[in-house]
């Protein structure tokens, strides 16, 4: 069982104002993809978090021998190990069932094999302690996860960079999002996915394109930067994987294959391309709501989700947030990926706010953030 990351102490709460609730305990469960993770947070009366614990169970050498994760093998090691997950977190927090507030489960969008295997459990959990249940959408426990890590509360831009989702979303608070941008074909994550498997990377495919890119020029190629310049505020990164594909069967055929200086400079190239397109969407953005900020308040930029565990692109983003007036705020390394305190924390958020759901809460395969926005040309289902 992996442990990590290690429960995160952000210091001794604030004593509660008048006016404002108790703290308030809340497990969270994840089992939206091919992690198994629980955790325990802590939300005290003043909105400050802090993590009791927080464990997560890799499926990675499940998948690793298919090149990605399979849905079936995914919702059945979930179904083996979550009770064992759910409990070590209970034990490592030091709290029972009837020492919790609420019971938060991700309910979508993932797998719906996976969601089914942790909602269920959430709700079965909820019922026999008679704790309330609180139905997480997987993209909003990403969204809020900086109010439990740096204590920045909406309104705020946010950069949302997972394998299924590349988003721009104005914050304005749990269940209140404005998307104002998407990506029209592919997610970052999911660039990140095929051009490591294209170039014989292993999985995770991000983390094994950044570590080769390290010893890589990233000026060898010349590849595109998909819709730099354009007034659409849109992202696309089709293009950009098909040009990585089309650099390596040249490289290829010069070289009668390609070498591992090869590898680590398509990666730099790759990775470059990628930090100047999303630069130049996101700023975009940034000048479009500096003026929904109060003359004289911060301006907090917000990147979340897998992909914001990227040294380059932190790096690439904070220059950005910088020089427009923003400040960037990222979760910790370790609660970038799928975790059960994000999934807490949101849960929290939503208890303190009296969002509540009933046992009958469906999964949701699908589940936008923002379900009014208009659907951009040429964008999927993911949207």
């Amino acid at each position: 069982m992996n442990a990590d990351p290690q429960p995160v102490d952000l210091g001794p709460a604030e004593s509660n104002p008048a006016g404002h609730s108790a703290t308030l305990l809340v497990l969270g469960i994840e089992t939206s993809c091919d992690e198994t993770a629980a955790a325990v947070v802590a939300r005290d009366g003043a909105g400050r978090g802090r993590i009791l614990s927080n464990v997560v169970r890799s499926q990675f050498d499940a998948h690793k021998i298919y090149g990605g994760v399979v849905p079936e093998i995914a919702a059945r090691a979930h179904t083996e190990c979550l009770d064992d997950i759910v409990a070590a977190a209970l034990s490592e927090a030091g709290v029972g069932l009837a020492d919790l507030d609420g019971i938060a489960a991700a309910s979508g969008p993932g797998l719906i094999g996976g969601l089914i295997v942790g909602a269920m459990t959430g709700k079965a959990l909820a019922l026999a302690a008679g704790k309330p249940f609180l139905a997480v959408n997987h993209l909003e426990a990403h969204a809020l996860t900086v109010g439990l890590t740096n204590h920045v509360n909406p309104p705020y831009l946010m950069l949302l960079v997972s394998g299924g989702h590349t988003q721009l979303l104005w914050v304005e608070g749990a269940g209140r999002y404005s998307r104002l941008a998407t990506t029209i074909d592919d997610a970052l994550g999911e660039a990140f996915d095929k051009t490591a498997k294209l170039l014989g990377l292993p999985m995770p495919g991000g983390p094994a394109v950044e570590r080769a890119a390290l010893s890589g020029d990233p000026k060898r190629f010349k590849l595109p930067r998909p819709m730099l310049g354009r007034e659409d505020p849109h992202f696309s990164f089709a293009g950009l994987k098909t040009a990585v594909r089309h650099a390596a069967q040249a490289a290829s055929k010069e070289a009668a294959g390609l070498t591992d200086q090869d590898i680590s400079d398509l990666c730099a190239s790759f990775q470059a391309a990628v930090c100047d397109s999303v630069a130049d969407r996101v700023v975009r953005s940034l000048r479009r709501v500096s003026d929904r900020f109060a003359a004289g308040a911060p301006r907090p930029f917000v990147v979340a989700g897998g992909v914001a565990a990227n040294a380059a692109l932190r790096s690439a983003l904070t220059q950005l947030a910088h020089q427009n007036g923003f400040q960037l705020y990222a979760p910790p390394i370790g609660l970038c990926t799928d975790n059960g305190a994000m999934i807490a924390w949101a849960g929290a958020e939503r208890l303190h706010l009296g969002l509540i759901d009933g046992l009958g809460a469906p999964v949701k395969p699908r589940w936008p953030l923002d379900p009014d926005a208009a659907p951009a040309q040429g964008a999927g289902v993911k949207a």
